[in-house]
């Protein structure tokens, strides 16, 4: 074996600050399919993930850790937060051991990566399952498809690698995990719950002008591909956590399909709390629905986007704002969580109609909403049309803002989104039925209750400190 020691690093937790309680609160499951395609390719295989990993939190230690273990460094860089404190901590790496680094983030900003890191050596682009197997058994870089890699001074880019199929990737090893994963609020754990993901199918038949979900970040379509039922039955019996989120674009896309894996999990006994993603278009099968309730599935999280019919056929979702009306009058016959998603800062829109988001959702009945400006990342369709209008313009993480709503304006009108949907009234009724639907146990709610001193002291030191750094920027403004 070329390698005796291999390290794949999920490098987000450097910044100590963040709460991070929803972004700590699943596996970064892409970086474990990567560490399982590579069993058998070296002696050893070490995968850290440093939100968890108080050992290392202080990166003096895992330098030396790498310098002294490590023969290669496998870092993921799949998200714009971090970037520059990620960028940081790979020129930090010791002199002699190679740095690959991959994910969508990374495969995204190639050129700007090797730039910003001289230590960088490598960059897997695209899904990476075989890309890394023929690093690690020392292929020739010139002959292993979907890298760019520095060599005497110059940066190489290789042919795109093909879309591998979904039956022959891997299922995670979750026996390389040194953490289980749970709700937690700066590092204190606040209930008993454990969470995990599966993915039981891959890609997406609709075609939303904003959505890149169907595309990795070379514009590759991947088409709707499916596991076999019996493959993800047995995976979910081998998961020890308590709740699981069905990683697919949307679990419902066959609804004949997502019938027989509810019908098998009721029929094994297997006693879990699941989550999926789906359309609206769920509600044609409202037989898939009751099973899925009888199935132990407490959340499904819907794509809504826009309660204006203007908008949605913007973004083409190939529905309407009636249609979503009628969906949610079936949605609100089952005892489940709806959570909804929701675009704002639409070409066009103006406040008022961003701010009737959250009158539409508390209406139709949503639980929970979470709100996002728009984007155009690279391939997304819509990216042509922003390029095109002088008066909007992309940041540099593909965010959509206008000479009529700043980035700044838009990031207020968020808040009053979230505030006039979150009253105290909603936040009750939410509490309710988490309680109703037996989404949290009696001793999950008495886990909440004994951190909630905790909880508040934090919230309250937070505030603080934003207050001072407010008065701080005013005081030098004037």
């Amino acid at each position: 074996m070329k390698y005796k020691h291999v390290l794949f690093l999920y490098p987000y937790g450097i910044l100590k600050t963040t709460t991070a309680s929803v972004n700590r609160l699943f596996p970064p499951a892409g970086l474990e399919y990567i560490a399982t395609s590579a069993k058998g390719y070296a002696e050893k295989i070490t995968l850290l993930d440093l939100r968890y990993e108080e050992e290392f939190s202080d990166t003096d230690k895992l330098i030396a850790f790498i310098r002294k273990e490590v023969d290669i460094v496998c870092v993921s860089i799949g998200w714009d937060r971090e970037f520059e404190e990620v960028c940081a901590l790979i020129n930090k790496m010791p002199e002699g051991i190679p740095v690959v680094a991959g994910g969508y983030k990374a495969t995204e900003q190639v050129e700007e990566l090797f730039c910003l890191c001289p230590k960088l050596d490598m960059i897997a682009r695209g899904e990476g399952e075989e890309t890394i197997r023929q690093i690690l058994s020392g292929l020739p870089k010139k002959d292993i498809l979907g890298i760019s890699y520095r060599q005497d001074g110059k940066i190489y880019h290789n042919q795109i690698r093909a879309l591998p199929r979904i039956d022959i990737v891997e299922a995670p090893d979750r026996s390389l995990r040194r953490t289980d994963y749970s709700l937690s609020f700066y590092g204190r754990r606040i209930t008993n719950l454990t969470f995990d993901t599966v993915l039981s199918a891959r890609g997406c038949p609709y075609n939303c002008k904003f959505c890149t979900f169907n595309l990795n970040p070379l514009g590759q379509k991947r088409p709707y591909a499916e596991r076999s039922i019996a493959s993800v039955i047995e995976e979910i019996e081998q998961i020890s956590a308590d709740v699981i989120l069905f990683s697919d674009d949307n679990f419902a896309t066959n609804a004949k399909r997502a019938i027989a894996i509810c019908d098998e999990i009721i029929r094994r006994k297997i006693r879990k709390r699941f989550l999926a993603q789906v359309r609206i278009e769920i509600t044609k099968h409202p037989e898939l629905i009751a099973r899925m309730v009888k199935a132990g599935f407490k959340l499904l999280s819907f794509g809504i986007e826009s309660p204006h019919d203007h908008i949605l056929a913007q973004l083409g979702k190939g529905f309407t704002r009636a249609e979503i009306y009628k969906a949610f009058d079936v949605l609100r016959k089952f005892p489940i969580l709806y959570h909804g998603y929701f675009i704002y800062g639409n070409i066009g829109e103006t406040e008022e109609e961003m701010l009737y988001i959250s009158e539409f959702a508390r209406g139709l009945g949503v639980d929970t909403i979470a709100c996002n400006k728009l984007r155009a990342d690279k391939f997304s369709p819509l990216r042509k049309i922003i390029e095109g209008l002088p008066q909007y313009h992309l940041n540099a993480k593909g965010e959509v803002y206008s000479d009529t709503y700043s980035h700044s304006a838009l990031k207020k009108i968020n808040k009053k989104i979230k505030f006039g949907f979150y009253t105290p009234f909603k936040i009750i009724s939410i509490a309710k039925k988490f309680t109703k639907i037996r989404f949290f146990s009696l001793r999950d709610w008495l886990s909440l209750i004994t951190v909630a001193p905790f909880l508040l002291k934090h919230i309250i030191s937070r505030e603080k400190t934003k207050s001072a750094l407010r008065r701080g920027l005013k005081e030098n403004y004037a």
